[in-house]
């Protein structure tokens, strides 16, 4: 691995495995079709895919279910590959559906590679390139802004931390597709229920924040009750027919002279904790609503006598 190579980031790793692949299909071709297999150099796996590997892991994006599939394409492509190529050198050119074989792995690593170069070309931007809302990448620096508009001017602001009911179930039940589209469909009802001025963001997972400028807590809950009935009223739809009902629970809070954004985020997401232990699908304000006392136990009837 060259330096150059190693000091590159992931995302700029894409492109370079992409240039080495297409040139690396065209020396798999000679090799598998001309003078027994011996055609042109002998092709072996392009490095700079290992370089990449190693990228995505220093960038911790090793366990992403599209670096996953990126991986496993790769492997199968060149296992196929690699089997055509040792029936070439025995004399034998590989029949038509080995071929096709090869050639529809390469097809999809590169529909894959390329869609992998777009997603993280947005993640770059601060746009989650599923949901079109900003992303951590500069969440901070937004929050800070209104912080500090907030103690130069007096205008108050509210955080809601919100996260999507039993998201696992949906993933697990119905597939990852499907939960894509859960997510793409709350950030979208997100998008439509706040105020152009207003900012949204995926934190990550099944989790978004949404910040209300110049709006107290009264006015924040109205706004955040109202995204939360709005999400129960919007459903994603199966190719079947069937609906697949959507609910969220949010932590709502408002700024105060003595808290840090740090301090605003952790009451939130405490807020938030009470209204997954409530039962989910509500709004709960930090410093307004009490937790739900937990049930009290049913004492056993006494035998009669």
């Amino acid at each position: 691995m060259s330096d150059a190579t190693s000091s590159q980031s992931a995302t700029e790793l894409l492109g370079v495995v992409l240039d080495e692949h297409l040139r690396w299909i065209g020396q798999w071709h000679r090799a598998a079709f001309f003078r027994d297999g011996a055609g042109g150099e002998r092709p072996s796996a392009p490095a700079a895919f290992a370089a990449w590997c190693v990228a995505a892991n220093r960038d911790d994006l090793v366990h992403q279910p599209a670096v996953l599939k990126l991986a496993t394409l790769h492997e199968q492509m060149h296992r196929q590959a690699k089997l055509a190529l040792l029936k070439a050198s025995g004399g034998d050119s590989p029949s038509e559906a080995e071929y096709e074989a090869v050639i529809a792995r390469f097809e999809e690593f590169v529909l894959h590679l390329r869609r992998m170069e777009r997603a993280f070309g947005a993640a770059a931007s601060g746009l989650d390139p599923l949901t079109g809302l900003r992303t951590r990448r500069g969440m901070m620096e937004a929050l800070e802004r209104e912080h500090n508009r907030f103690h130069r001017t007096g205008q108050p602001f509210c955080l809601a931390l919100a996260d999507i009911d039993k998201f696992k179930n949906i993933n697990d039940t119905y597939g990852h597709d499907i939960g894509d589209r859960v997510l793409a469909g709350t950030a979208a009802v997100i998008s439509r229920g706040v105020r152009s001025f207003d900012e949204a963001f995926r934190m990550g997972g099944e989790e978004f924040l949404v910040c209300l400028k110049e709006t107290e807590m009264e006015e924040g809950y109205a706004v955040i009750d109202r995204l939360r009935l709005d999400l129960m009223e919007s459903p994603v739809l199966l190719a079947d027919g069937r609906e697949i009902p959507v609910t969220a629970s949010f932590g709502l809070v408002e700024v105060d002279d003595g808290a840090s954004i740090d301090d605003l985020l952790i009451r939130a997401d405490r807020a938030l904790y009470q209204a997954k232990n409530a039962g989910r699908n509500r709004v709960i304000r930090h410093g307004v609503d009490r937790p739900a006392a937990p049930p009290a136990p049913t004492k056993p009837a006494r035998p009669r006598a």
